[in-house]
């Protein structure tokens, strides 16, 4: 497998890492509440974008791959926050395994 070369420079998008930490609403459910993990920078690409229309909605889908520099800790269910765009984390893998980077496939919420 070839190894995986960036360009250090395009690594140049500042993003927030966040985890959802579950908070009890008190009725037997629970309410997220996301806590900043760290300030990272990152290349994003975007890969794709679905709209369905089903029962007079319009449901839109923008899928985004991130690469960023590697980082213990990050996982699918996280989020990355770029001003007022968040990403969900879908997938996290690393694409030469040399511990290097890390390619995140994420959906951006809207």
């Amino acid at each position: 497998m070839r190894s995986l070369i960036l360009d250090a420079g395009s690594l140049r998008h500042e993003l927030v890492l966040q985890s959802a930490t579950p908070l009890p609403d008190g009725l037997g459910g629970h309410a997220e509440s996301w806590s900043e993990v760290g300030s990272l920078f990152g290349l994003i690409e975007p890969l794709a974008a679905n709209s369905v229309v089903s029962a007079d909605q319009t449901l839109e889908t923008i899928t985004h791959r991130i690469t960023i520099r590697r980082r213990d800790g990050v996982r699918s269910g996280m989020r990355f926050v770029k001003g007022t765009r968040v990403f969900a984390i879908v997938t996290v893998h690393d694409p030469d395994e040399t511990g290097r980077y890390l390619v995140c496939r994420a959906k951006e919420e809207q």
